[in-house]
Formats: C-alpha cells, sequence, structure tokens
C-alpha cells in the first residue's frame, strides 16, 4: 500500500496528449517522515506513523516534542497521522516491512493512472433545513400554505406517538470524514498531485492519499 498526505488546493483541468480534458482536484505534496513503527507486540496493532508539514516547535507541546526527538533532535510537523498494517489488503504484497523512524516517503511513489482512496474533512455548513441536508422536495405554496415551502412535514405516527431515532430531520451538516475511493491520478509533479474528480474539504484540509 502506498501512502503519502497532502493539503487540498484548488480544482482545475488538465488536457492529455490527444486533447481531452479532465477535471481534477490540485493536492499540494511534500515527503513525509516516519515518526513511529507500532507492533501488535508492543502496542496492540501494527501500524506506520507518519508526519507532515511545518510548524514552529514552540507551538508544540512538551510530549510531542519529545516523541518527535526520536526521529531528529528539533524535528517538528504540522500533522501527525498513522495507517494500520493488520487492516491493510495486500499487506505482504504492497507495503513494506521494515520500516525504520526516520524513513522518507516521496511523493513520487504515485504515478499517473494510479487508482487511490482519498480520505479528508468535508466542509461544515452548520445547522441546515431537511431540503438542502436531505433533499427533501418540500410542500406547495398553494391551498392554504403559506410558509411551509421548506418544511420537513410530517415527523409523527399515530400509533406510537412519538418520533423514531434516526428520524431525517434538520440539523448539523458536514464536517465529517469522507472517503472516495477508486479515484484516479492524472499527474504527478515535484509538489502536486492532480486527482480527478472532486476530493472532500475547504481549500488547506488534510488530505489522505492510500494506494
Amino acid at each position: 500500500m502506498k501512502f503519502i498526505l497532502g493539503t487540498k488546493q484548488n480544482m482545475t483541468q488538465i488536457f492529455n496528449e490527444e486533447g481531452q480534458v479532465f477535471p481534477v482536484t490540485a493536492i499540494k505534496v511534500s515527503a513525509a517522515t516516519v515518526t513511529q513503527v507500532k507492533s501488535k507486540e508492543k502496542d496492540g496493532y501494527a501500524a506506520v506513523q507518519f508526519g507532515y508539514g511545518d510548524r514552529k516547535i514552540k507551538n508544540l507541546s512538551k510530549p510531542v516534542r519529545g516523541h518527535l526527538a526520536k526521529v531528529k533532535e528539533g524535528t517538528s510537523f504540522a500533522h501527525i497521522k498513522e495507517i494500520r498494517l493488520d487492516k491493510a489488503k495486500d499487506t505482504k504484497k504492497n507495503m513494506k516491512s521494515d520500516w525504520a523512524v526516520g524513513d522518507i516517503i516521496e511523493p513520487s511513489v504515485f504515478v499517473a493512472g494510479d487508482k487511490v482512496e482519498v480520505s479528508s474533512i468535508s466542509k461544515a455548513k452548520g445547522f441546515q433545513g431537511v431540503v438542502k441536508r436531505h433533499g427533501f422536495k418540500g410542500g406547495p405554496r398553494t391551498h392554504g400554505q403559506k410558509h411551509s415551502e421548506r418544511g420537513p412535514g410530517s415527523i409523527g405516527t399515530a400509533g406510537f406517538q412519538r418520533v423514531f431515532k434516526n428520524k431525517r430531520m434538520a440539523g448539523r451538516m458536514g464536517g465529517d470524514r469522507v472517503t472516495f475511493k477508486n479515484l484516479k491520478i492524472i499527474r504527478v509533479d515535484a509538489d502536486q498531485i492532480f486527482i480527478e474528480g472532486a476530493v472532500p474539504g475547504r481549500k488547506g484540509t488534510l488530505v489522505e492519499i492510500k494506494g
């Protein structure tokens, strides 16, 4: 399994040599550093932890500074993520088993044409009604209805006289971890990866790319 971290930039379009156009999302990427290797015997599960991005070391807590000092004294990262090895498909085939603290993972592990799985936090939209949140049609303006064109309609039931759990109603929308699978990489540059289609999140959102 291949893995890299990046931040969402913007959407654009790319033309190939045949003149075909592809809508893509630009992901700013840089090398990730292995900060910890977890084993099932010691930690209860197998995983590799990565550090990505720049951050002033004075803004890190002392426990995090001590943890990152195992990589190199004075090391700091903006983001720290890990990938589980015991849940990865074809682990022995696609994921190296001899990870060591300090190993560098370059964006060049991906090439154009790779199918990847992308995870990030979607845009938070606050408290929304049922029309926007669930795609309800709403009610008509005619036949005596004046203010209910975006209302949810009836929410209860006669027999039980209560509202069932998980009823689709107005509420908080967005701000959730979303994963898109089988997205295609169109182009890989030194500091950017262009992925076909849309990627969840706003500009600057941390994006996890798995191959």
